[in-house]
């Protein structure tokens, strides 16, 4: 449309569309819907109850009960896919993060309870070594060296033993190079042709994480040691399109940005330039900040939480990975 085809002040009053609420439902430009969303579901050995996080309030860690309970949940609620986050045991926890291909670890024993008792969900499981990992890493670590064609051996492992319980995505998020590539491969040669690949793609070395780290017991391994070897600068957004390239070259069939609001750019980017199924994952710490200020009283939690969604699917995410999808997958009902 050029200048002289806008209609002079006052033939166009472009307050007329947002006068009532139907009216703005008609023009709305980008709509978001409970099968927009991935629940992140944090899971912990034993049959006790919930176990808060502190960190993120309302979010807690769920014995296996708990968790077939979450994912009828999901099905009620109309959220397409929960994605499994293990809090592994210390003594389970080694150098060498065995236990992250253990094919009766807790993440796969968790797929399979899901599984058996309610098979209308999605089920995506996390392939990285953090969890397993007696130093906090997503890769295997010598001489303080992240290791990556030794980590991607394991990764490989790790992805088949949740193919095998029955897992539908495997999401790789470690950022090694090549993983992407060896776990398609390893999957076709193990008959999971059908197992999908959502590749964190662009997943940065942020400060947002903090209260996941805490979820899965890696914060403390962690220490002070960080994870600019592997994750992304967070000054970098070319880069992010070349990270993209190599995945969907080696056969991601969906791709994630990570964290969501400080990288929406990319998000864009990403999304326009390659086509794929686009994700954002709306991060621990992003969900903490919002918690925080609603219980402050500095903003509406219900308002900003919608607002915050629908800014990822205005930049061109296809879902949004979101502690808050059951939440907004009610408040949905209610728009």
């Amino acid at each position: 449309m050029t200048k002289d085809t806008i209609a002079p002040y006052p033939a166009a009053r472009l307050r007329r569309l947002r006068q009532a609420a139907w009216s703005r439902r008609l023009v709305a430009e980008h709509t978001l819907s409970p099968a927009d969303l991935i629940w992140p579901v944090f899971v912990k050995e034993g049959s006790g109850g919930p176990d808060p996080v502190p960190s993120m309030p309302g979010v807690n860690r769920l014995a296996l009960n708990d968790v077939v309970r979450a994912a009828e949940e999901a099905v009620t609620l109309g959220i397409p896919v929960i994605a499994l986050f293990p809090e592994v045991p210390g003594d389970r926890k080694s150098d060498d993060a065995r236990e992250a291909y253990n094919p009766d670890n807790l993440v796969c024993r968790a797929v399979r309870r899901i599984k058996a008792a309610v098979p209308g969900v999605g089920i995506m499981c996390d392939v990285a070594l953090d969890p397993f990992n007696s130093a906090g890493h997503d890769g295997l670590v010598r001489n303080g060296e992240i290791l990556n064609d030794e980590t991607v051996e394991v990764l490989v492992k790790q992805a088949l033993v949740q193919a095998e319980a029955g897992a539908d995505i495997l999401a790789p998020s470690d950022m090694m190079d090549g993983r992407i590539g060896a776990i398609r491969h390893a999957l076709e040669h193990a008959g999971h042709k059908h197992t999908m690949i959502m590749s964190y793609t662009a997943k940065y070395a942020s400060g947002f994480y903090g209260p996941f780290r805490d979820a899965i017991g890696s914060a403390a391994s962690l220490g002070k040691s960080g994870k600019h070897s592997y994750q992304m600068n967070p000054a970098n957004a070319d880069e992010a399109l070349r990270e993209a390239a190599q995945d969907v070259a080696e056969g991601a069939d969906m791709l994630i940005v990570k964290p969501g609001l400080p990288y929406l750019d990319v998000l864009y980017r990403i999304k326009n330039s390659f086509g794929l199924p686009t994700f954002a994952y709306q991060v621990s710490g992003e969900y903490a900040m919002l918690q925080a200020a609603a219980a402050n009283g500095w903003l509406d939690l219900d308002h900003a939480v919608m607002e915050s969604l629908t800014a990822f699917k205005r930049a061109g995410a296809d879902g949004i990975l979101t502690y808050f999808a059951p939440m907004a997958a009610r408040l949905l009902r209610e728009y």
